[in-house]
């Protein structure tokens, strides 16, 4: 017999599956507010990670236009193939044929304007740079990038810190794209 429900009866009907324990324990997760394609191409509503932007965001410690900023910057950053367990110096050039995978013209265009964006923030080497390239590039939560990073002594920099280098950084980024 089935209930009204839709499930059998004495069993409640099976609830939309959502992320797991172990996800849950790494930080916010929010459902995305429309459906996507899957690996598929079928229409999905996946859990998200809600970082940090959309923490700040909801804050209001950031502007829309710094966010759109953000999102540029990380889309050129993927684009560049900087991944961040082997990123070479974006200085040199590629090297030639049996030097491994050639770069694309769009790759290479991409790690120009990555390139331009650290410069025009102070460098890679500088709190703003470094905070871009780790916190919207590789995606490390401004907490991990604050204790891992330390300037004036080799001391972790203060969560408060920290948000103030990416906002720093995010009004730059914000000016450089014309946002």
């Amino acid at each position: 017999m089935v209930s009204a429900a839709g499930g059998k009866r004495g069993r409640p009907p099976k609830a939309a599956p959502g992320p797991t324990l172990e996800r849950l324990r790494h930080g916010d997760v929010a459902l995305m507010p429309h459906a996507i394609a899957d690996e598929s191409g079928n229409p999905s509503r996946p859990y998200r990670s809600a970082d940090t932007l959309a923490r700040m965001l909801r804050q209001g410690s950031v502007t829309p236009a710094m966010c759109q900023a953000a999102d540029d910057f990380r889309a050129q950053f993927a684009r560049a193939s900087l991944d961040p367990l082997g990123a070479p110096d974006l200085r040199r050039p590629p090297q030639g044929a049996g030097h491994g995978l050639e770069l694309s013209e769009q790759q290479v265009e991409a790690r120009r304007r990555v390139w331009r964006a650290l410069t025009a923030v102070g460098g890679i080497a500088s709190p703003a740079g470094s905070c871009l390239w780790h916190v919207i590039g590789c995606e490390l939560s401004l907490r991990q990038w604050a204790l891992r990073e330390g300037w004036g002594g080799g001391r972790a920099m203060s969560q408060e810190t920290a948000a103030g280098v990416l906002v720093g950084a995010l009004c730059v980024l914000q000016t450089l794209y014309g946002l």
